[in-house]
């Protein structure tokens, strides 16, 4: 993090002096007033400059990636963090071997680690960004699974004409299985419960009587 103290005759003198010395625009820097300017007796004894601290914003890539590889050191695991952007969305990939220790049960860790990073990244960072986090591969993986699942639900509901639930599923599990579905002609679906135990419910689709097709 590049950072600098300047003085000046003003603020704006002061952190000019910084802006020059960095090279950076304004809008790319934190800036601390350390001390304003004063004027001694008579305007000449004891006269203080402004004194400030210019920071310049490390990128919000740049912020997620070193909290990840702080993690990954202090667990002395070895893994490669690949970042690429997407729109207002960060993907922050973590590869390597033996990565279940950081997915955890039904991703428990995963989402824990994933909570984290934004919130550690948010800080210093003017961008607004949502930062996804990834391991191996296995939120795909888990995408796949709960489109499989929630086909297989749905011909359940055809076949027998009863409704499916789901086991309780966090917001955006919910969300792929609702889009999984949200084609059928014959299915329908919407959570129920309170979290964190909420869930999806697969119904049949009502078909329409007589008097309805007049």
């Amino acid at each position: 993090m590049r950072s600098v103290e300047k003085t000046g005759r003003t603020v704006d003198e002061a952190i000019g002096a910084a802006l020059a010395e960095l090279g950076v625009p304004k809008s790319d820097c934190r800036i601390e007033v350390l001390a304003e300017p004063s004027r001694g007796f008579l305007g000449i004894l004891g006269t203080r400059e402004a004194r400030v601290r210019v920071t310049v914003k490390e990128s919000r890539a740049e912020l997620a990636k070193a909290f990840l590889a702080g993690v990954l050191e202090r667990m002395n695991t070895e893994a490669a963090i690949e970042v690429r952007p997407r729109g207002d969305t960060l993907h922050l990939d973590v590869v390597g071997k033996d990565m279940g220790i950081l997915i955890g049960r039904r991703g428990d860790t995963l989402r824990a680690l994933e909570f984290l990073t934004n919130l550690a990244s948010s800080k210093g960072s003017g961008e607004a960004l949502r930062v996804v986090v990834d391991v191996s591969g296995y939120r795909k993986r888990r995408e796949r699974e709960l489109e499989e699942m929630a086909r297989n639900l749905a011909r359940r509901v055809m076949r027998t004409g009863q409704r499916a639930v789901t086991q309780p599923l966090e917001a955006r599990d919910r969300r792929i299985v609702h889009l999984a579905l949200q084609g059928s002609k014959r299915v329908t679906t919407h959570s129920e419960g309170e979290e964190p135990f909420r869930r999806v419910v697969i119904s049949p689709k009502e078909r329409p009587g007589p008097e309805d097709t007049e």
